[in-house]
């Protein structure tokens, strides 16, 4: 799955729950259609049908701990069909994809915050989804414990609001602050490693001083090589 002129962009967002991601992706598929362009927005893990199932076992706060290996392989079974289906008709199509969360998100949370290591990550990564890689991946920064408090209010309110549990994805969000560490100092290492494709983001301000930093991030991801 190499990179051709003619294929789509491929913009991948990353954070801690909380943090944002899902507000500003919206902001900037509205600015990017704005400018005429064709958006897919989608996410991880889920953005198919069968997908979307493995995200409700996954994240419902109902569901019995998992091992983590088993955690890591549903991700990769979501991810897989993920790409299959939507992403790289997209990208063969000359769309542009803004994704919430891909790979990045298994090292992160399974390799760091479940302490399995980058390794088994980045091979099945390989393996499974023929190492496709983002354009451009938005590490959106943010304080672990403001962070961690708005995603566990914004799950409880889902579940409160819902005629069912479908919306509960709060199982995540159980861990201890320990973990959220784990995961954002895992999320910092692989922007150290790869500094070309992933771009470190302040999320602490505002929602639109957020945005147009994201903005001339991408405009400059897309501008045509000379």
């Amino acid at each position: 799955m190499t990179s051709h002129s003619h294929r789509g962009k491929f913009i991948t967002f990353e954070g801690l729950d909380g943090c944002g991601k899902s507000t500003q992706l919206g902001k900037l598929a509205a600015a990017l259609r704005s400018q005429g362009m064709i958006v897919v927005e989608t996410r991880e893990p889920g953005g198919t049908q069968a997908a979307e199932k493995i995200r409700q076992l996954l994240l419902n706060s109902r569901t019995s701990p998992l091992a983590p290996n088993t955690e890591l392989a549903l991700m990769f079974a979501a991810r897989v069909q993920h790409i299959e289906q939507i992403i790289a008709p997209a990208l063969e199509a000359g769309k542009i994809v803004l994704c919430d969360r891909f790979t990045d998100s298994s090292e992160a949370y399974q390799g760091g915050g479940r302490k399995l290591g980058s390794k088994p990550v980045l091979e099945l990564h390989r393996i499974l989804c023929g190492d496709l890689q983002p354009n451009l991946t938005i590490l959106m920064d943010s304080d672990v414990v403001a962070s961690v408090r708005r995603a566990r209010r914004r799950n409880k309110a889902q579940a409160e609001s819902a005629s069912n549990h479908a919306s509960d994805e709060g199982r995540f969000e159980k861990e201890n602050r320990a973990f959220f560490e784990r995961v954002r100092e895992a999320y910092l290492t692989i922007a150290r490693r790869e500094p070309r494709r992933v771009k470190l983001v302040d999320a602490r301000g505002t929602i639109s001083q957020t945005h147009k930093k994201i903005l001339e991030l991408v405009q400059k991801t897309l501008k045509p090589a000379k």
